[in-house]
């Protein structure tokens, strides 16, 4: 009878593999199929390396460039922000507040905070940054361009705000992931490296965290999958223009440019937008490739 569990046990999972590798395939040459026409009819050049997104002006512009390079600034820039907030954050829970029962209070109360975090819709980050960041991000503004004849004011809907919203966001991910990582090290490594005369945080950021690279690695990829894919809270606080992505420029990313104009696009226009779909599918994989790659790097290593 166990036998024939196991047997059970084991088709089932291959056949939620084939699934899922289906699911992958099937979705690959979807966008491919869909995105690929409009690079021959536009030109890849100009669509992405364009500046000027005017489509539909009697000669109509479809240059992604400034869109493509917002979408990478505004993640970067998150996830350098983000990242280590998060990996200090889950230290301090794993093994900065298990030496007191206060300590394990605080720890039980942070991550319910964390945990809590997670479960906020998207759109409920787009709001807080909507009625609290950007007002703060005018009077930031205005601190520094009143007066400047060049500057367009944006009310605090800008790169900034962006940011800061998708550093917020990733936040719930990486900490999980990472304090997960943290606690599956062998607690006879943190006992040996003691005992050798390091002390606690030599231990924890020489010893520990090394070891779990590749978990902590796990939760960086989820994280920046987060911050490329989010859209409705970015397209509540960036703005929306498209525009170089300076910190006080209202700017457009690949998602909010999808969400902003498919549901009235029609014709080449329409085809552009399943262009831009796909440039954001192939950041996505190849950024989850090469940091899968590095990961298994790591893991040879430390081997």
């Amino acid at each position: 009878m166990k036998k024939v569990k196991e047997s059970i046990a084991k088709y089932i999972f291959l056949i939620a593999g084939i699934v899922a590798i289906i699911s992958v395939l099937a979705i690959t040459l979807y966008m491919f199929l869909k995105g690929a026409p409009a690079l021959f009819q536009v030109g890849a050049p100009q669509l992405l390396f364009g500046t000027v997104w005017k489509p539909t002006a009697a000669e109509p512009h479809y240059g992604i460039f400034y869109i493509i390079l917002s979408s990478v600034v505004g993640t970067l820039c998150s996830v350098l922000i983000g990242v280590p907030i998060g990996l200090l954050t889950a230290v301090f829970l794993t093994d900065l507040t298990n030496s007191s029962p206060l300590g394990r209070t605080v720890s039980k109360i942070l991550s319910s905070a964390v945990e809590l975090l997670a479960a906020i819709p998207s759109v409920i980050y787009g709001l807080i940054g909507l009625m609290v960041l950007n007002p703060l991000m005018y009077k930031l503004e205005k601190h520094f361009f009143t007066g400047s004849e060049t500057h367009q004011f944006t009310g605090g809907a800008n790169m900034l705000s962006a940011i800061i919203v998708l550093a917020i966001m990733i936040l719930p991910t990486v900490i999980n992931i990472s304090a997960s990582s943290i606690r599956a090290v062998s607690q006879s490594l943190r006992s040996a490296s003691l005992a050798l005369g390091a002390t606690k945080l030599q231990t924890i950021f020489r010893v520990v965290i090394p070891a779990a690279r590749s978990g902590i690695m796990t939760g960086v990829v989820l994280g920046i999958g987060r911050a490329l894919g989010e859209a409705m809270a970015i397209n509540m606080v960036a703005g929306g223009a498209v525009n170089l992505p300076l910190p006080f420029n209202s700017v457009r990313f690949l998602t909010t440019q999808l969400v902003s104009e498919m549901s009235y696009a029609s014709g080449l226009h329409r085809q552009v937008l399943f262009t831009v779909g796909l440039v954001l599918y192939i950041f996505i994989l190849s950024i989850n490739l090469i940091l899968t790659r590095l990961r298994k790097k790591g893991e040879k290593a430390n081997d």
